[in-house]
């Protein structure tokens, strides 16, 4: 059976030195055989993405670029407007007024529009260069092509060689395109930002304990195996445990869960936990880059950069509509042309080309995946694999592995019976001889003590024998507590009535221990791994969801079953080796459809790896963390059924984004290029201009909607 590590969520990350910065990354070769790298945090998030993007057209792009080009280009863009000749005519016959004109002010649109064309149309020059480049056309492409046709044109007319006026055009054109593109890199980086923010949450001092006295020093100074005080309403510097307090602590900026936890001696805390009603001492075991709050940094980063097989399919159509754009203009321009009007053929030209410019489309996509990844990591859910969080929509079957995942991973006392029907005595006697071992059963005996308020008898002569149990004297008696072993030792029988009691343990699985005093039995106790309460409602809310449940142990078969009974599990694996997981997911996924794996141990890696959606429970270990496409950072199974919602949700807004976008096109391309001519109707470029812009923004709005999306545990339901 697997124990649960007492280590941090997470290991090989990158670390924090500075309160507002992520500075160098640094492995432990020794530790995790990897690389020395010295390369900051977001830079090494941007390589990666070289890594899975076959041409990059943001690359070194910010969005206070796009900001700044934004604010000016609209600026510019007012007086490009209301003086443009067009627009001048309209607002005639509309209103029955018009900005007044003046010597020159004639020059304002096209001079304005001219620093539009080069200042705040650059980046997307830029991009459409580097896409010719790569051969790969698509979005930069189709914007640059469409506002140089657009210049061109404006420019033509202001020379007297066409009387096609579409300067007030190109500056909205550009401007919309700036405004679209500082809100996709704004939100594509709001995961990012969100957590950095959490670093800012660490203080800049701790309180090192040193003798009898507290000496302040900087936060990146303190080193493993510093003890610190952190008094109450304040934050824990770093990763450590307990060694002397009891207090509640918030630790919702990093498992999501609302409610503050109590902690005592012995128990972890994590950096930027607020403690609240009393002060702890803690021992420092994680600084830097081995904080649970810098591997969260890292996980998303690594979210940022995975490739979505939605967002290639965006990038594919981009791709197929830059040919659909240049054909149809082709074929506009040489229709119109044939038919002798050359004025219809570069109006209708120009209007095709603009109209075509997908910026929606470029929106459908990032937007819905930037803001699921913040939303989800605000809320305890890291997705490292964008792929794993899309199939988990069609997932059939959610195979949990049962220790540490639906059980908490420990024992506890499940049951206790006394010869004389004095279950407290029993208890105090077993508490107190297993109060001075460390083996994990003699905890949790204490623990059920403790709980129960149970007094402390006086223990001397504390003796353990391996594979047997322990013996000690207490109050004037000797007292045992051991296993089957340690009965056949001393060539002892319990009496019938107990008997009855612990035969009906055994065959459920539990573990028993004899409680011995003065060579008689006078009771036992039940060991159970403790099933997690949070887990009926994880396996109810999964099938409600229309989601097989199957638990994976290697436990022995009466075990897995009554656990398997008590959760209501549709299927049961027992006695599986750990080698053999990973066959147990194949076999699941050779039935058909797609299976989803959630485990924490060392020996979960395989399954995760070949699960179609891996989820690592928060409290897991390294390797299990590394092969899961998501990381649940609280231990709460029900935080799969939050992955499930997010991901159907999300996916449902990917989908209405791509269809209004694309559909946006479909209708729209052809009524620009003239095809309802003959009946009198035709799509002028400014009505062209206009529609694209409200398709970029009802893309841009849905995608919003995602912030209303509540994942937490107790709220989440399909």
């Amino acid at each position: 059976m697997k124990t649960l590590p007492d280590r941090p969520l997470v290991h090989e990350i990158h670390e924090i030195h500075e309160i507002h910065e992520i500075h160098e990354i640094r492995r432990d070769d020794t530790r995790h055989g990897s690389e020395q790298r010295g390369q900051p945090a977001v830079h090494d998030a941007h390589d990666s993405h070289d890594a899975h993007s076959d041409h990059d057209t943001h690359a070194g792009h910010d969005p206070a670029m796009f900001r700044d080009r934004f604010w000016l280009s609209l600026a510019l863009s007012i007086p490009t407007v209301l003086w443009s000749e067009m627009v001048r005519e309209w607002m005639q016959d509309l209103l029955g007024f018009a900005v007044p004109t003046f010597a020159g002010s004639d020059l304002i649109s096209p001079i304005l529009g001219t620093i539009i064309f080069l200042y705040g149309g650059q980046p997307f020059l830029a991009g459409a260069g580097q896409e010719i480049r790569h051969r790969q056309p698509g979005m930069m492409l189709l914007i640059a092509m469409a506002i140089v046709v657009a210049f061109v044109a404006s420019a033509a007319t202001t020379f007297g060689l066409f009387d096609l006026e579409f300067w007030w055009e190109l500056a909205l054109l550009v401007t919309v395109m700036l405004l679209g593109h500082w809100l996709e890199m704004r939100a594509v980086g709001q995961a990012q930002g969100a957590l950095q923010a959490l670093a800012a949450l660490l203080p800049d001092e701790a309180e090192v304990v040193r003798g009898d006295r507290t000496v302040n020093v900087p936060v990146s100074s303190l080193t493993l195996g510093d003890v610190v005080l952190v008094r109450p309403g304040a934050r824990v510097p770093a990763d450590g445990q307990i060694v002397s307090g009891q207090a509640s602590v918030d630790e919702s900026m990093l498992t999501g869960e609302t409610r503050p936890v109590d902690k005592a001696d012995g128990d972890r805390v994590i950096a930027g936990s607020v403690v609240a009603g009393a002060a702890l001492r803690v021992r420092i075991d994680a600084v830097g880059a081995d904080t649970a709050l810098a591997g969260i940094q890292r996980l998303v980063a690594e979210a940022q950069t995975s490739r979505s097989r939605a967002q290639v399919l965006a990038d594919r159509f981009a791709a197929a509509l830059f040919y659909i754009a240049v054909g149809a203009a082709t074929l506009t321009f040489g229709v119109w042309a044939a038919l002798g009007d050359i004025e219809n053929a570069v109006t209708r030209t120009v209007t095709v080309l603009v109209i075509s410019c997908p910026h929606a489309l470029g929106l459908a996509i990032p937007l819905v995946i930037a803001l699921s990844t913040s939303l989800s990591a605000r809320q305890g859910i890291l997705v490292k694999d964008r792929l794993a969080l899309e199939r988990m929509r069609t997932v059939g079957t959610v195979l949990f592995d049962k220790t540490g995942t639906l059980t908490r991973g420990e024992f506890a006392v499940s049951g206790v019976a006394a010869v004389d029907g004095d279950e407290s005595r029993l208890l105090a006697l077993a508490g107190a001889v297993e109060r001075d071992s460390e083996h994990p059963l003699a905890r949790a005996i204490v623990r059920e003590a403790d709980e129960r308020q149970i007094q402390r008898l006086e223990v001397r002569d504390f003796r353990a024998a391996a594979g047997r149990g322990v013996e000690a004297t207490v109050g004037g008696s000797t007292v045992a507590v051991g296993g089957p072993a340690l009965l056949r030792e001393r060539g002892l029988t319990p009496p019938p009535a107990l008997t009855s009691r612990t035969d009906e343990w055994q065959a459920r699985g539990a573990a028993v221990l004899h409680v011995i005093r003065d060579g008689e039995v006078v009771g036992a106790l039940a060991m159970e791994d403790q099933v997690r309460p949070e887990s009926r409602q994880a396996v109810a809310g999964l099938q409600a969801a229309g989601i097989r449940v199957v638990m994976i142990t290697g436990d022995a078969r009466p075990v897995a079953d009554a656990v398997g009974k008590d959760l209501g599990i549709d299927e049961v694996f027992a006695e599986v080796l750990p080698e053999d997981k990973d066959q147990v997911v194949a076999e699941l996924q050779r039935r058909g459809g797609r299976v989803a794996m959630v485990g924490d141990g060392v020996n979960d890696a395989p399954a995760l790896a070949r699960a179609d959606a891996g989820l690592a429970i928060g409290a897991g270990t390294d390797v299990a963390i590394a092969s899961a496409g998501v990381v649940l950072a609280s231990s709460d199974p029900r935080g799969v059924l939050g992955v499930v919602r997010l991901s159907r949700s999300s996916y449902r807004k990917m989908i209405q984004n791509l269809v209004w976008a694309a559909g946006y096109n479909v209708v729209a391309i052809p009524l620009a290029a003239g095809v309802l001519a003959p009946i009198g109707f035709t799509l002028s470029p400014a009505a062209g201009a206009v529609f694209m812009s409200l398709s970029t923004i009802v893309v841009a709005a849905n995608a919003q909607l995602l912030r209303r999306l509540d994942l937490r545990p107790e709220l989440s339901r399909d």
